[in-house]
């Protein structure tokens, strides 16, 4: 069968439409043959997809700006409570203390008030240990500048040099990150006459440096 061959007319007519919304077919607008009422449509309708656009893009600003104040309300009011559910926890710890001050006031037994405070200690390190808070011992242990802040050195003959014999106030970590450190007591070497330093005097040794 021979091809037919379409002219130029029937090309022209089978052009698809272009756009949306009413866009008139692309062969009936043509630039060499247009008239000034087809420029003046076609500037029309260009002048709408333009306020389209400013009205879109209005309105994604608009979300926009929405969504920021929304995140910054959120981030405020997490910032506000982020300590709720620990210090809801720690409420416990001052009700127990509380019960010990009236026990300690209308009882003579010392040992029952002991027994409180003892038990009141424990629960307020289990809460603690629940928020991933936990001490760390340190008597009997090699000075570490990461976890121990010397406040005296000793001589001792029981210890080997740099080890930690007393502890004045205990270390803690959170979630395994130093909290706050160890203040401790580093044993040190005896001085050539091998006598000890007077009990409860201060060597003329300074301490370790702690690497802050």
């Amino acid at each position: 069968m021979a091809e037919k061959t379409m002219n130029h007319n029937e090309q022209e007519e089978m052009v698809p439409a272009v756009g949306e919304g009413g866009r008139e077919s692309a062969k009936a607008f043509d630039p060499e043959t247009a008239t000034r009422e087809d420029w003046e449509a076609l500037l029309a309708r260009k002048d709408q997809e333009i306020a389209e656009l400013k009205d879109k893009m209005l309105r994604l600003a608009a979300d926009m700006e929405n969504t920021r104040k929304r995140l910054e309300r959120e981030r405020s009011e997490a910032i506000c409570f982020a300590n709720e559910s620990i210090l809801r926890e720690l409420l416990s710890v001052v009700d127990n203390l509380e019960r010990a001050i009236q026990h300690g006031e209308s009882e003579s037994d010392p040992e029952r008030l002991l027994e409180g405070v003892r038990m009141t200690h424990k629960n307020f390190l289990d809460i603690l240990a629940k928020f991933g808070c936990t001490p760390f011992e340190s008597r009997g242990k090699s000075f570490d500048p990461n976890f121990h802040e010397a406040i005296l050195q000793q001589e001792s003959r029981d210890h080997p040099p740099n080890t930690v014999i007393a502890e004045y106030q205990k270390g803690y970590l959170l979630n395994e990150r130093l909290l706050r450190p160890a203040l401790v007591v580093v044993s040190r070497a005896q001085d050539d006459s091998g006598r000890d330093a007077p009990a409860g005097s201060e060597p003329n040794a300074t301490a370790p440096q702690t690497g802050e």
